[in-house]
């Protein structure tokens, strides 16, 4: 029995480096939703900054494949290939991760939305668009409301990107929950790892070319990309014969760069090819270094520097209040940039400043929406990683 099998019998695997690249992608994610011009004009210095901020789907992308490989871990891991728990303890312990940060950042934007109206209408006031800028608008419909309360809105290209635009890859992601019980495990159980990467796939991607487009706004197709998380937890932690091979034969780390450069290849827009190409060989690429990270940490080997960098105390607190960072940052980054908007100050000092305060003001904001909101409903194990306890 090799030593991956002997240590995948115990009770609980814990990948620091996991957080740490949660973490970091939540903040690149918070960096893309700066808006650092003013009237669309942007100094030549952060105007070459601002080409790195424009891979924001690629953090997405990352958080859709570490979902489907955290998930499949202990599943991978089991003796029988089932959750450890029935549909309805898994759906309640999936919702109470999820929902209510989702909803207390519903609550706080729709409250925003009422502060403004009522300024609006009693009051000189006016909300400025152009100083308003970002990834949070006041401004919305009853549909728009109606539709993300039911987490639903990513399903309608008028809906998706309202009130709180990076809120829609919390509902294509609670949509994937569903999934995974009653459609994906079942397939690997049945049929193995490869068919249901390939069924993953057909089933995104047929709204996509046989219902024209249907459904484009949900990025179907992160259907697959989620299986392919659940390849690289089957891969990394499988007892069968071909996987075992598989895992230790292939140079996965090389592999894991040669998809990242297909991604970037594959997202130049002169090559006119649709996003879920370069979105899938960058899912590729975040699932082959899983496979390598893993499996030199479970093997005891030397860790690779990029391992050794996400698991930095620093990037592992971050990560530990990633999600709260990922939903709260966008009305923050709005009003930073409408109080700075106002300021006699050159665009170079604005620029630095959106992303300086932004920044902070996003963390701090995001560690105390943390603390009252996230952390109260996480499980027991969760809930005893503290951020203090990383940077200690």
């Amino acid at each position: 029995m090799t030593k991956i099998t002997e240590k995948s019998t115990e009770k609980r695997l814990h990948l620091a480096y996991l957080d740490g690249l949660r973490g970091l992608a939540s903040l690149y994610v918070v960096f893309v939703h700066i808006e650092p011009s003013i009237g669309g004009q942007l100094p030549t210095l952060w105007s070459l900054f601002g080409r790195t901020m424009k891979y924001g789907s690629f953090s997405v992308v990352t958080f859709i494949v570490l979902s489907g490989y955290v998930l499949m871990l202990p599943v991978a891991r089991s003796e029988n290939g089932h959750l450890k728990e029935n549909l309805i303890n898994y759906i309640k312990r999936r919702s109470q991760r999820i929902l209510p940060p989702y909803y207390v950042t519903m609550f706080i934007c729709l409250l925003i939305a009422a502060i403004i109206f009522i300024l609006e209408n009693l009051t000189s006031f006016q909300w400025n668009n152009d100083a308003g800028a970002g990834a949070y608008s006041p401004k919305f419909s009853l549909m728009d409301v109606l539709s993300h309360l039911l987490l639903v809105h990513n399903l309608s290209g008028s809906t998706y990107l309202t009130i709180n635009p990076p809120m829609w890859t919390v509902a294509t992601e609670w949509q994937i929950y569903f999934l995974l019980p009653l459609l994906l495990l079942p397939i690997w159980r049945n049929f193995g790892l490869l068919l249901v990467v390939i069924i993953a796939f057909a089933i995104g991607l047929t709204p996509i070319y046989l219902f024209n487009g249907l459904l484009e706004s949900a990025s179907p197709w992160f259907l697959g990309v989620f299986s392919l998380g659940m390849a690289a937890a089957d891969i990394g932690f499988s007892r069968k014969p071909k996987l075992l091979a598989m895992r230790n034969s292939l140079p996965w780390g090389w592999l894991a760069i040669i998809f990242t450069c297909i991604a970037f290849l594959t997202e130049w827009q002169k090559l006119g090819l649709h996003i879920w190409i370069n979105q899938s060989f960058f899912g590729l690429a975040v699932a082959c270094l899983f496979i390598s990270f893993t499996k030199s940490i479970v093997e005891d080997k030397q860790l690779p520097f990029l391992v050794r960098f996400l698991q930095h105390h620093i990037f592992i607190a971050l990560g530990t209040f990633s999600y709260s960072l990922y939903l709260i940052h966008g009305p923050v980054l709005v009003f930073v940039r409408y109080f700075l908007f106002y300021l006699p100050i050159s665009p170079d000092i604005f620029a630095a400043a959106s992303y300086l305060v932004g920044t902070a003001m996003s963390l701090i904001i995001a560690y105390w929406f943390y603390l009252f909101f996230e952390r109260p409903f996480m499980s027991g194990f969760l809930k005893k990683r503290k951020v203090k306890d990383a940077l200690s």
